[in-house]
């Protein structure tokens, strides 16, 4: 029996693309309204996996869902890249003459406007999903009313693309992690990148400490994530993603980091992801 993935978002939606790079096109995906379910059911074991978006290379990282993590105990064991491709798409025969409103998530919506704003005018309507959009447009038969979504939207809601790659950063990637509950996290073999955290003393010079022993290792610090300690005013902990060459680096830079830190938990062993179009 296969493994389900459960995801944020709702059929057709990017991390539903996500999930089919990382997977396999016949990935079987579980839609969740929130970060929070994705995170719940993998922890109940409802589904195998999660996939959850972390960082995009333009509006930074997602704050909640490194927390999410972290409280739920869960392993990264993969990631993967995409890059994010909005597609203006409407029911067959329309044309671009004919469209009067145009649905999606605020952020698509945001990250579209220069080619909006070019054309119309059209009523612009926000929605909590752009997968969703299309499927509302399919259902209902809107005529006149087009979705900013991506291509796997149009293909599996027969849609047709009147606008391809409408977004107006054409480098915009968002980073998704794979995770599981720690009894199915597998290891890894010739892993290169690890993702853990850590919190030192509010000592002078204590961070840098930490960071010239990873780069010590000849370990590449490829994300370094600070976050308030509740109930300690003004202290953090930090999430660090360390990129590798081979896994005896990042074992020396462990044991290098214990006597400095005054907490440390690996979150997670794995290989470093694949950019995807």
């Amino acid at each position: 029996m296969l493994s389900t993935v459960a995801i944020q978002g709702f059929e057709g939606s990017f991390h539903q693309i996500a999930a089919r790079h990382y997977f396999g096109p016949t990935a079987l995906t579980t839609p969740c309204a929130t970060f929070g379910e994705v995170v719940r059911q993998v922890s109940s074991g409802t589904a195998g996996h999660g996939l959850m978006a972390i960082e995009n290379s333009i509006a930074g990282s997602i704050l909640p869902n490194y927390n999410l993590l972290r409280q739920a105990g869960l392993r990264v064991t993969g990631e993967v890249y995409l890059q994010i491709r909005q597609h203006l798409m409407a029911l067959p025969g329309q044309q671009l003459d004919d469209i009067r409103e145009v649905h999606s998530h605020p952020m698509a919506l945001l990250q579209c406007a220069d080619f909006l704003n070019q054309h119309g005018p059209w009523r612009l309507v926000e929605t909590e999903d752009t997968a969703l959009s299309a499927q509302r447009i399919r259902e209902g038969l809107r005529t006149g009313t087009a979705a900013v979504a991506g291509k796997l939207a149009a293909e599996l809601f027969d849609l047709e693309i009147l606008a391809k790659d409408i977004h107006s950063e054409k480098k915009n990637y968002t980073r998704f992690l794979v995770v599981d509950r720690p009894e199915n996290a597998a290891a890894v073999e010739a892993p290169n990148k690890a993702s853990l955290y850590f919190h030192t003393t509010h000592a002078q010079g204590s961070l840098a400490q930490v960071l010239i022993r990873i780069a010590d290792q000849g370990i590449n610090l490829s994300k370094l994530q600070s976050f308030p300690i509740p109930a300690k005013t003004w202290h953090y902990y930090f999430h660090a993603d360390l990129e590798f060459d081979d896994p005896a680096q990042l074992e020396a830079a462990l044991q290098a980091m214990k006597p400095v830190t005054e907490g440390l938990e690996v979150l997670g062993i794995y290989h470093k992801g694949t950019t995807h179009k």
